[in-house]
């Protein structure tokens, strides 16, 4: 099973899908960790990517969907899939993959990222991000304003059992 914790930057997705992999005893990967080193550059001079940037890092995530159903392992991705195009790219076998939005209001999106360090990702680019947004009609959709564990409770009751290695 692959879960995939999506949605803009800030909304949490690293530190929920943490706390998520934990709780469910499995391996954690951070979309962010697989950007070449050019997109990296690009968003750290406050510049959007496009479609054609994030091509060859949706090739490699793929790849690891895939690789992670194929071993039978189970695995929590975080990924901002802002478009409907993405996520059909990340989808190998949809039976064996879970959406997460962590849905936030752009207001608290906002002050998070400014509060935040350490990331390449500037909160100037939070307005550009939201523009890109497709909301999902496929995911489980969380409020994410809660408290990260509060937010993994609700993620563990609403995706129901563990599901088997």
């Amino acid at each position: 099973m692959v879960i995939i914790v999506m949605g803009v930057s800030g909304s949490g997705k690293t530190t929920v899908g943490l706390r998520l992999a934990a709780a469910l005893g499995c391996r954690f990967r951070d979309a962010d960790e697989f950007h070449p080193p050019g997109n990296i550059a690009k968003m750290a001079a406050g510049l959007a990517l496009t479609d054609e940037d994030r091509a060859p890092w949706l090739t490699v995530l793929r790849e690891l969907v895939e690789n992670t159903l194929a071993a039978g392992e189970t695995l929590v991705l975080a990924c901002s899939a802002l478009k409907r195009t993405y996520r059909e790219r990340l989808t190998v076998d949809a039976a064996r993959q879970r959406w997460v939005y962590l849905r936030v209001p752009r207001e608290l999106l906002a002050r998070r990222l400014m509060a935040r360090t350490g990331h390449y990702m500037p909160a100037v680019l939070l307005d550009s991000q939201l523009a890109a947004l497709e909301v999902p009609e496929d995911a489980l959709v969380v409020e994410a304003t809660a408290e990260p564990d509060a937010l993994v409770a609700t993620l563990l009751r609403e995706l129901g059992p563990r599901p088997a290695p």
